[in-house]
């Protein structure tokens, strides 16, 4: 799909005909392009998920940029998602792609954002995106408490709740400043009309960084308790012992345990080490990264 189309009309319907990929297609069209370059699957890959990038879009245009600005910025940050996805991870490319997506329009808002256009380290980026929905969450909480928090109590609140140093906080507040609104207030004049804090983006960790974390510890666990398999019984013992605990013992104890010296308790640690590598590279080629 092309990105320069002429309004986000055009895109939104263009995108919303596309093919939906079911997992095993999207697998293949994923190793295509990453072992073959085969620009056909990529073509095929970004089209499926441009509905997804324009979806994305739509959510940050309170900030006042055009829509059709944020939905190229979308695209990019899909290609850019297309590009680096590892197909071997066993994560969905829609999941993969959301941070990428949502990371490549955060710095375009941040870029073209008059007031804080001046600031883009991490931690202005942070404030920028939360700041607000976090400060009214702990003025509702106080509320709640009955307690009744003054400007600087709830900066020192905010610094500690997003991370960040209080005169971060303190310089971002008076960018903000101005025609700012209660974040409470609706949407709309009608009772049922929802508040402006509803719409703020969740900058909590991404569903792609909990998947991609999640499946790498599970993989590695697996690897290691097969390549502990393989040990016979005093060798998966000096692993234990040396590796596993919380407080390792040393090889004079174990030598002392065992009847050994302790020169030997070393050298059978460093065979079964030896094994245990062996076994981990016979069991996939990805497991280089992690002895790397």
């Amino acid at each position: 799909m092309a990105l320069d189309a002429n309004n986000d009309f055009s895109l939104s319907r263009h995108a919303m005909k596309a093919e939906l990929l079911d997992a095993e297609t999207e697998l293949k069209l994923a190793y295509a392009w990453r072992d073959e370059r085969d620009e056909q699957a990529l073509h095929r890959l970004i089209t499926a998920y441009m509905r997804l990038a324009i979806s994305m879009a739509a959510k940050f245009k309170r900030y006042g940029a055009p829509m059709n600005d944020l939905i190229q910025e979308a695209g990019l940050g899909l290609m850019k998602a297309a590009d680096k996805f590892d197909p071997d991870r066993g994560v969905r490319f829609s999941t993969y792609a959301v941070w990428w997506i949502k990371a490549s329009i955060q710095d375009y808002v941040m870029r073209n954002w008059s007031m804080v256009r001046t600031g883009s380290t991490s931690s202005q980026k942070s404030l920028f995106f939360n700041m607000r929905r976090v400060q009214a969450r702990l003025e509702r909480e106080a509320m709640a408490r009955g307690e009744e928090l003054d400007k600087h109590q709830l900066r020192q609140m905010i610094s500690t709740e997003i991370g960040v140093p209080l005169h971060d906080v303190e310089m971002m507040e008076g960018r903000l400043s101005g025609s700012d609104f209660s974040l409470n207030a609706t949407q709309s004049s009608e009772d049922e009309g929802r508040e402006w804090i509803e719409t703020i983006e969740d900058e909590g960790q991404q569903g792609a960084e909990i998947v991609e974390n999640e499946h790498d510890t599970a993989q590695l666990r697996d690897w290691l308790i097969k390549a502990m398999q393989a040990l016979n019984e005093r060798e998966r013992f000096i692993v234990r012992e040396r590796k596993l605990r919380d407080e390792p013992r040393t090889l004079e104890s174990l030598g002392n345990e065992l009847g050994l010296s302790k020169e030997r308790v070393r050298q059978l640690e460093a065979a079964a080490f030896q094994k245990m590598r062996k076994n981990l590279e016979s069991q996939s080629r990805e497991v280089q990264s992690f002895l790397a």
